[in-house]
């Protein structure tokens, strides 16, 4: 019945991140996430899993069709750009479990920070202030401030400038 229940939720979940009304899905961000501050977006198809686990900050923008699995714990801090098609992942199969078991661990992604389209975040991962993380890049290690990767797995690029943030994002658009 559990499992019956959870995919119930999560199915009534996808309905609603589908429907083109942004101050519809800030609302029920609003009620069902850990924290959601009203002044961030959200835009349609986003794929939420376990809401109630996941905080998002000011000013942070969610594009289309991304994944957000708060199982083990998401953290977005304020002013993040989040592109299109990006996947923050907090738990994985342990593929060296006889079992298959699941492992989780908690993602923090702090102010400033870009995502680029198709990035992959996996879990256990904390991406410091100000770090732009390349377009089809995955990330499996902790990023330090301002710093910009790209690869799979994502290495050192280059730097952003400190002084290159202090920005407020707006974007919501209502139908998008």
């Amino acid at each position: 019945m559990k499992l019956f229940l959870f995919g119930l939720f999560h199915f009534f979940l996808g309905i609603i991140m589908w429907i083109p009304l942004h101050p519809l899905r800030r609302l029920f961000c609003k009620i069902f996430m850990k924290s959601f501050d009203g002044s961030s977006a959200i835009y349609r198809n986003v794929d939420i899993r376990a809401p109630y686990k996941i905080s998002i900050g000011k000013y942070t923008n969610i594009n289309k069709e991304c994944v957000l699995d708060g199982r083990g714990g998401l953290t977005i801090g304020n002013n993040v750009d989040i592109a299109q098609q990006v996947n923050i992942w907090t738990e994985q199969h342990d593929y060296n479990s006889p079992t298959y078991e699941s492992i989780s661990a908690p993602v923090i992604i702090e102010d400033y920070v870009w995502l680029a389209s198709r990035s992959t975040v996996l879990p256990g991962v904390t991406i410091g202030k100000g770090a732009v993380v390349a377009s089809g890049a995955v990330v499996t290690k902790d990023v330090n401030p301002f710093a910009i990767v790209g690869g799979v797995p994502a290495r050192v690029i280059g730097y952003r400038k400190e002084n290159a943030i202090g920005y407020k994002q707006h974007c919501r658009a209502w139908f998008r």
